[in-house]
Parts: structure tokens; sequence; C-alpha cells
């Protein structure tokens, strides 16, 4: 519209603000446009799935090919790793908990209440599972999933031929993802370890600018990535690597430049070009393995904080280029995860004895009975859909259980317009087999989009893959759409609206207990006496910033609920983020001193370490935000002055206007 235009009059409607989409909902309908789309996902998916239709045709047995795509569905929206060894994981475990649910669904086929009963039981022992981690939530979306489906479908018999055919499906997914691994040039190690050194370049060039705190949490990922990768290949060794001393001991020499880069960020004075360009010729030397004499010509030091980085990156230099490091001085920063069986004992005895687990656990069984009552006692067509309905909307690691409901509505109804038309004009036979290798390309596709997006992709294949098993067609198409609303329905009362928990949330309970141990990280850091074990010093930071970063995962989560935790979370946002500062002025605060600084009084370290643990139990001791005006005395031209200043910013943040 022109200037004359709105001069004469003419003006553009807008709707009244009442009409306009809630904030949260707009988050999860506007695509990831940033993340990339993985070509090899999407023709490995395209491959995977419409290869077992075409041998089901060809052997007339479509309803086997069916159940064989159904089992490379699940490996295909389970493949989210990057390295070799956590993919065959992340693959091959929750394929086996999918066999034995889809075993457990066909047992109780056609009993009633007795599958009532079973499936929820089983949605119990599924929803404590995904309190464990990633690969244990994916097994146990897969065990309900699966046991939902063949309590819902007929399945060919004898009993054990369903689960044998999605393993069999599962597994043909993990063979394509393993093509390329012999042709694969550089350890998936070494490309994280490469990694890890450019977010660091990256994190010092970006030191006093803004962009330094989007670049400390992208190095806060890329380490957790790395020493997950590194510890975890090594535990399965009874010996020493000498690929992986090389590898762990470069990645521990980076931690004096991540710890050093808060003391330059505090000065806010840019380091020299020379410095992120040397860090950034270490990774590639890293990625290359390359040995020898390094070459480095940087500026001179002139403070404390600069003096910090120029000895890190030199130590880094030297043992970056070393072909042997020594084996028995290179120690784990993170400390060597345990053997498999102690690991199995204790996430098992943690999961037993959690409160979370259970309430999970019985939101889950809770819900997933009701759905299964409900279509016992009224006649709902292929009834499974509203189970499988509820588990996607209640698995924990998606986001809001609450938008996650109002976008499985809206993915669904767009899935559905995509599978009309196909199940409609689309006979059975050989043209399902193109057609599966369009539909499977989207899921990959898609999936980095958002959950609606999955949704949208996912729902198509599991429409046409049904239509092979059941033989409705075109008529599948209503009933899903309001088998959807009514799971939505339960999740949203029985799943959300019943547990206080979900719409009356103390999302501050985890972010005190950083504090706290933040707290006990300041006193151990400033000891009297000495600098204490570096070692120890670096995994309590490590672990401290590994809890903030689920704490700020959780809060982003929270970001995305309606009101009120939606508005609180919001509200508490500044302070995850003053929190994260006073860990960076810490760990500068003692760079500095390690570095010529003269050591902070006793008190004064003491004073800190008090109004830490007072802010700590505020925050668990309220729901909403309190200002708390605070005095911390001391030296300003001391090394704790920009720490008390975090800190007294942190005390300072008021909650907003009710």
């Amino acid at each position: 519209m022109t200037d004359t235009e709105a001069g004469s009059g003419r003006r553009r409607a807008t709707p009244p603000p009442w009409l306009a989409p809630p904030p949260w909902l707009l988050s999860g309908l506007r695509p990831q446009s940033s993340t990339p789309i993985a070509w090899a996902a999407v023709a490995r998916a395209s491959v995977s799935l419409a290869a077992p239709l075409a041998v089901g045709f060809a052997l007339d047995r479509p309803a086997y090919g069916a159940l064989v795509s159904m089992g490379a569905l699940s490996g295909v929206i389970g493949d989210t790793a990057d390295a070799y060894r956590m993919r065959i994981l992340n693959i091959a475990v929750p394929q086996l908990f999918g066999a034995l649910g889809i075993m457990l669904g066909t047992l109780v086929y056609g009993t009633g209440w007795e599958a009532v009963a079973a499936l929820t039981l089983v949605g119990l022992v599924s929803g404590m599972m995904s309190t464990i981690g990633a690969i244990a939530s994916v097994s146990g979306l897969l065990l309900l999933l699966n046991a939902v489906v063949g309590a819902g479908l007929p399945m060919p018999q004898p009993w054990w031929v369903a689960p044998l055919l999605l393993t069999v499906g599962g597994l043909f997914v993990l063979a394509l993802t393993l093509l390329a691994w012999p042709l694969r040039r550089k350890l998936p190690e070494r490309v994280a370890v490469a990694g890890t050194y450019l977010a660091v370049a990256d994190l010092l060039a970006a030191a006093g600018t803004d962009a330094y705190e989007e670049r400390r949490q992208a190095v806060t990922q890329s380490l957790n990535t790395s020493y997950d990768l590194i510890l975890a290949r090594r535990a399965r060794y009874h010996g020493r690597s000498n690929a992986m001393v090389r590898l762990l001991a470069q990645l521990n020499v980076v931690i004096p430049l991540v710890e050093a880069a808060p003391a330059v960020h505090v000065r806010r004075c840019p380091l020299p070009d020379e410095i992120p360009a040397a860090v950034r010729e270490l990774a590639a030397a890293v990625e290359e393995s390359r040995t020898g004499r390094p070459g480095l010509d940087l500026p001179a030091p002139d403070s404390p904080a600069t003096r910090a980085v120029d000895s890190a990156l030199r130590h880094a230099a030297v043992v970056v280029h070393k072909a042997d490091p020594d084996p028995y001085n290179v120690d784990d920063r993170l400390g060597r995860p345990a053997v498999l069986g102690v690991r199995i004992r204790r996430a098992t005895r943690d999961v037993l004895l959690s409160g979370a687990s259970w309430r999970y656990g019985l939101r889950l069984a809770l819900c997933i009975g009701l759905a299964q009552a409900l279509t016992s006692l009224i006649l709902v067509p292929r009834s499974y859909w509203v189970a499988l309905t509820v588990t996607f909307v209640l698995k924990p690691d998606f986001g809001s259980v609450f938008s996650r409901a109002v976008l499985r509505s809206v993915g669904t109804a767009a899935g559905l317009v995509i599978a009309a038309p196909v199940l409609a004009a689309v006979p059975v036979g050989w043209w399902d087999v193109p057609v599966m290798v369009l539909l499977a390309a989207l899921i990959p596709a898609l999936t980095a989009k958002g959950y609606a997006f999955q949704t949208a992709a996912i729902t198509p294949v599991i429409l046409l893959l049904s239509d092979l098993l059941n033989h409705q067609g075109f008529h599948l198409v209503w009933p899903r759409f309001l088998d959807s609303l009514i799971g939505c329905a339960i999740v949203l009362v029985a799943g959300y609206l019943l547990w206080p928990e979900s719409w009356h949330v103390r999302i501050g309970h985890r972010l005190a207990d950083a504090v706290t141990d933040i707290a006990d990280y300041v006193a151990y850091a400033f000891e009297p006496g000495g600098s204490g074990d570096r070692a120890e010093r670096v995994r309590a930071r490590r672990r401290i910033y590994r809890d903030l970063s689920v704490v700020r995962s959780e809060f982003q989560r929270a970001l995305t609920e309606p009101p009120p935790v939606g508005t609180r979370a919001a509200a508490w946002w500044p302070l995850v983020v003053a929190v994260e500062r006073i860990v960076d002025a810490t760990t500068a605060a003692r760079v500095r001193v390690n570095h010529g600084a003269p050591e902070p009084p006793p008190a004064e370290v003491a004073e800190v370490r008090r109004q830490l643990r007072e802010l700590a139990e505020g925050i668990r001791a309220s729901e909403v935000l309190v200002e708390v005006r605070t005095e911390l005395p001391g030296d300003e031209e001391g090394v704790l002055a920009p720490l008390r200043q975090e800190v007294a910013a942190a005390r300072a943040i008021a909650s907003p206007q009710p």
C-alpha cells in the first residue's frame, strides 16, 4: 500500500488481538529453516520403507512387506546420532523393545479388558524408561507404540512372525546406515574434537561482544558431545586405544582455552584475529591428524587474561601435534564411564527410586488406560490410533505437552490432506511402492522443521501401511482424524489438567540446585592456601555447565506452554542467563589468579558463597521472582569484582507486574 493510498483512507485490515494466534502456537508452527536437510537420510528413508513393500508384493505377501516397513519407519525415526557407534545403539536397541512390544500386543489382541490392563502396565514401564536417557526414551516409545499396534491390528500368525518382521525392518535401516562406514576417512570422534576446536575459536572471536553467550552455549554442547563419544568408546576397551588417548589429550588441552575465554570477555576487549585463527589451524591439525613442530605467531599478551589465552594456546599446539602422548598422564576430565552392567543397575535403581519417573509413568499409564477403556466401551473404528496419539503427544522430550497436543492435531490434519488423495486414487498394489518412495522422503526432510511437520510427514506413511493390513482405503481418513482429536483430548485432561505440576510447575527447582552447586564451586575454586585439584575443578565446572544446559532446555520447553507457565518461564529466563554469567565470572577470576592476579580475601569469597546460597534458597522457596537488593562489599579493582557484580545482578532481577 502506498502513502497516497494510506492518506486517502485505504488501510489494510488487521485482525483484532484476540483473534491472533498465541505466541506458543506460532512458535510450534514456524519451521526451523536454519536446520539443513540430511539428503542421505532422505534417500535412506525412501529405500528402507519402499523396498520391503516391493518385496512383499513380489512374494504376494503385502502384509509382511508392510510390517517390515513399519520396523524400518522406527529405525528412520531413531537414526538421530552422527557417530556410527551411537547410531548402532540408537537403532538396534530400540528395535529389541519394539519387537517385545508387538509380541505383547499380539498376545492380547481381541481380549478386551485384558488388553486394557496389559497396555496400561506397558504404558507405566514405557513412561518410566523414558526418563533414563535418549536411547531408553526411544526404546520405551517403540515398546508402547508397537504394543498398541499389535493389540489393535490383526497380525500374521504365529505370534513370532510380526516381531521378526519389524526387527528385520529396523536392521535393514541399520544396514543401509552402515554402508558408508568403510568409506569414511576420518573417525567420528576426531571430527567431533576438531569441531570443538572450531567452536572454541568462534568463542574467542566473540569474546567482548554480544555474540559471546550464544557461542559459549555452542562450546558447551560441542564439549559434551566430544567427551560422550570418546569416553563411551574407551569404556568398551579393557586397555587404552592409542588413537583415543591422543584425542582425549587433545580434547583436555582445549579446556584451559575455554576457561580463559570468560576472563577475556569480562575485560570487554576483543582478542587479535591471530588467536582465533591459530585455534582454527589447530582444528585442521586435529582433523587431519598432523604431527611435527607447531608454528605459532601470536601477539604478545598484555594482561592476566591474555596471558592465560597465550599459555593455553601454546600448550594446546604442542599436545595437538604430539604423535604419542603419555597414556598414563591423560586424565578423564568428566570421569570415565562405569562398565555397562554397573550403568544398567544404577539407571534401574534411579528410575525405581525417582518420584519424577513414577509420576510420568503413572501419567502415561492413566492416559493409555483411559484411551483403551474408552475405545472398548464405545465403538471406535480401528481404535488403536487413539492410544498411538496419546503416546506421541505425551513423549517427554518433544516439548510442551499442551502445545504438542495442539500441534499433533494440526499435523495430523495436514497429513490426512496428503493421505486422502493417495488412499482414494491409488489402488493397493505396485503403485504403492513409488508413492512410498515420495512419502518416506518427507519424514527426515520435515522432521528437522518441527513436531507438527514431523506429524504431517509420518501420518500418511502410517495410514498407507495400515491400509495394507486392514484394507479400508479412503475410509480410514475421517476416523483417523476423530481418533487423533479424542487422543489429544484425553492427554489434555488426564495428562495435563489433572496434574498440577503441568500448569502450576515450579520451574526454578533445578535452577536452584545449579546455583547451590555454583556456590560450592566458588568455595572450591578459591580455597585458601592453594588452587585445589585442577582436574576436579574442571569436572565440577563441566558438570555445572551440563546441568545449566538441561535447565536451559527445560525453560525453553516451558516457554512454549500457554499461560501461566509460559509467562512465568519468560519472567525467569533472564535469571537463567544471569546464573550462567556467574559461572563464567567465577572461571574468569580463577584464571586471572592463576596468571598473576592476587588471591581474593577468604571473607570476600565466603560472602559471595553466602549470597549464592541465599539466592538458591529464595528460588527454591518461591514461584514468583522477588527482587532482592544486595550490596557485596569488596575491592572494586579486585579479582572478584566482576563476580560480585554478576551475583548482585542475579539477585536484583524482579518479577514482572501481575
